[in-house]
């Protein structure tokens, strides 16, 4: 769940602080193939497969107001849609982990928006879980997706669930991806790491309000941990429901 604030080219060092240029993305498109074709022109889709994802999930099932702005937008209970730009960010760092029969973790699956790109790209022999620790956030997410791919909720391929995200989602684990849409202040969880497979990578913001970075978390073969800080951002941060959303 994302607001968006600069975004940067890529960086190879995860410890060394740097200023990032600032590049916005702010296209308002009339449709879904606009929005698209707009963030290809921009060249936030590079791939074929990100694409293809992208142009069969229609935003407008899934964000309530603007769907075709690239800009985020409030779904209600202190949680937002991330603007579509880092939608496709988030998938084009995956694609190589979102393979046909991949498993994938979505943490603040929100609006399942994602979760439902992610099903495209790992296909009916994959599984997506999404998890969301705002239980009416999740049925709201259901019915999104039922309105859109009601099979992929029968068939198994996307699972939505109502839980603690920082502790992933070990009845499913291990993930060959994992995203993260909401900022973890107090560095990586753990259970995160655990459940990351061999091989697997994880996106994840990091850090306090106004100090965050996105950072790429891969384990190799030998479950080794290699870290690499991709871009300065602000996003809701990753918390307990309480806090997101006082009753």
């Amino acid at each position: 769940m994302f607001v968006s604030r600069r975004l940067s080219l890529v960086l190879s060092q995860a410890n060394k602080r740097q200023k990032f240029p600032r590049m916005f993305f702010m296209t308002q498109s009339a449709s879904n193939d606009e929005l698209i074709d707009a963030l290809k022109r921009q060249k936030v889709v590079k791939h074929e497969d990100v694409e293809r994802a992208m142009r069969s999930v229609d935003r407008g099932f899934y964000c309530p107001s603007n769907a075709y702005f690239d800009a985020p937008e409030s779904i209600g209970y202190g949680a937002t849609i991330s603007a579509p730009h880092m939608h496709a960010y988030a998938l084009e760092l995956l694609r190589d982990q979102l393979k046909p029969g991949a498993k994938v973790l979505d943490v603040g699956s929100g609006s399942g928006y994602l979760t439902m790109c992610f099903a495209k790209m790992v296909g009916p022999n994959g599984k997506v879980v999404g998890i969301d620790h705002i239980p009416a956030l999740v049925n709201s997410s259901i019915e999104n997706v039922r309105r859109d791919c009601p099979e992929y909720l029968e068939n198994g391929l996307i699972k939505l669930v109502a839980g603690d995200g920082r502790k992933g989602f070990l009845e499913e684990a291990p993930y060959d991806a994992i995203h993260v849409g909401a900022a973890a202040e107090e560095g990586v969880p753990p259970e995160l790491i655990q459940q990351l497979s061999s091989g697997g990578r994880m996106v994840i913001p990091l850090g306090p309000t106004l100090a965050q970075a996105l950072e790429q978390i891969d384990k190799d073969e030998k479950g080794y941990i290699h870290r690499k800080k991709l871009m300065e951002v602000a996003f809701v941060p990753l918390t307990d429901k309480n806090s997101q959303y006082p009753l």
